[in-house]
């Protein structure tokens, strides 16, 4: 991820995150098709419909996403927060050398995010 967001730099790199139950086994690289890529993240519709459609054929489950932050901040903005369904999935935002990673939710960091510990990171 750290490469990917780096090589995509000055624009938002972004991609979902795959495993089972709490645990994320993959992550992949999509298209970020957002009409601001420097500053906004929109993963490839076609990527994402193809995750969930493994999943339902016993794959892999989807259980979140991961963007960078070009800016250095890796704590989730506004606009992540006005973009994020409160339904559980995990959000790994990366900025600058950090990584963090939440839950969206109805609490905690604008209303929608609490933060879950890396481990293994």
């Amino acid at each position: 991820m750290k490469k990917a967001s780096a090589a995509a730099a000055p624009r938002e790199a972004c991609g979902l995150l795959l495993g089972n139950g709490d645990v994320v086994a993959r992550f992949t690289l999509c298209a970020n098709v957002a009409d601001t890529p420097e500053t906004h993240f929109e993963i490839d519709p076609a990527a994402l419909f193809a995750a969930l459609r493994a999943e339902r054929a016993g794959g892999e489950a989807l259980l979140g996403y991961w963007h960078s932050h070009p800016s250095g901040d890796a704590t989730p903005s506004a606009t992540d927060a006005a973009m994020a369904a409160p339904d559980g999935k995990l959000w790994l935002i990366l900025g600058g050398d950090a990584a963090t990673c939440w839950r969206a939710g109805r609490s905690g960091l604008w209303d929608r995010f609490a933060q879950v510990p890396l481990i293994g990171a």
